[in-house]
């Protein structure tokens, strides 16, 4: 039996699997397997590439027992023991490069759209209703623009910004990371400034729940709001009473705290919570499915950018 096996347990693009047979790995797909299956059969594999779809925690972890590395394809890994599998001398590996254009687009697509109103203005208009005064819009220009999270997507939300004739700054946990796109300011600069905030941060203990009622308060100037990092980030009941009352002018979201950990539907509650209840019905409120790295492009350069670090092991 081939030594380099690989399990893959979410289904990707092709190239990947393309990619990992060069490298002269022999791969298995378990996209319909149980989890008791695939914990049995893990002993056979090197390597396991999965999205989303149940946590790599201490339970799977010891059943691997052969295992050299996690590719996640994606950017998350807040399903992943990280720090269990380091121990056990497991590499992760994550794809951010492989989707932060896709999310820096719609970053920006999401903000045009809820400043100009266009969401509001096409089903007016589908509605046969002609209101042009209703939806008059906001410009970007002469704005500060605050990004919290100078990783992959946040450097590229601001590439895409450069077009505009406004202001970018940034925070982020680390220093000196700052660059010709967008000037580093103390969080504290930060919520003193921008009139636009866009959430580029991963989920951990330090991040879920920063966007709660006191950091809104903390805002000196109504704002514009943009989350395409994860759901957890935001306290549901702060951002909603910041929309009521004028403090969040706006907010687009690709992600929302209700979200399972594996990403799928926000809609299996017997009693849906009052405040998601009013993002699904808020005017001011721009939604999407978590699909903000899902391109038909980042497909590729996810997979591409795996096959890559795989590479770069040395197995």
């Amino acid at each position: 039996m081939n030594s380099k096996l690989i399990l893959h347990i979410d289904e990707n693009h092709p190239l990947l699997i393309k990619g990992l047979e060069d490298l002269g790995f022999e791969n298995h797909v378990a996209y319909n397997k149980s989890l008791k299956k695939i914990l049995n059969d893990l002993p056979n594999y090197i390597g396991v590439v999965i999205r989303s779809r149940f946590p790599i925690d201490k339970k799977f972890i010891d059943h691997a027992t052969n295992l050299k590395f996690i590719a996640r394809v994606g950017s998350g890994i807040e399903n992943i023991d990280v720090n269990y599998a380091y121990n056990k001398n497991i590499l992760t590996i994550t794809a951010p490069e492989g989707n932060s254009n896709a999310v820096g687009e719609q970053s920006l697509g999401m903000l045009l759209c809820l400043m100009n109103k266009l969401h509001e203005a096409n089903s007016s208009v589908k509605k046969g209703e002609w209101q042009r005064e209703n939806y008059r819009g906001c410009e970007l220009d002469g704005k500060t623009v605050g990004i919290i999270g100078y990783g992959n997507t946040g450097k590229s939300f601001a590439k895409k910004l450069r077009g505009f004739d406004l202001e970018v700054i940034c925070h982020d946990i680390k220093a000196h990371i700052g660059d010709q796109n967008a000037k580093q300011v103390s969080l504290e600069e930060l919520q003193n400034r921008a009139k636009i905030l866009s959430l580029n941060i991963p989920q951990s203990s330090e991040t879920n729940g920063m966007i709660d009622q006191k950091f809104i308060k903390q805002m000196k100037n109504p704002f514009w709001f943009i989350n395409t990092s994860r759901g957890k980030s935001v306290v549901t009941s702060a951002l909603v009473k910041g929309l009521i009352s004028k403090k969040i002018l706006g907010a687009g979201l690709d992600v929302l705290e209700y979200e399972s950990a594996s990403f799928h539907s926000i809609f299996n509650y017997s009693n849906r919570p009052k405040d998601l209840n009013y993002l699904l019905t808020s005017e001011k409120v721009l939604l999407s499915p978590h699909v903000a790295g899902l391109t038909f492009e980042s497909h590729i350069k996810l997979a591409q950018t795996i096959v890559a670090k795989v590479a770069s092991l040395g197995y």
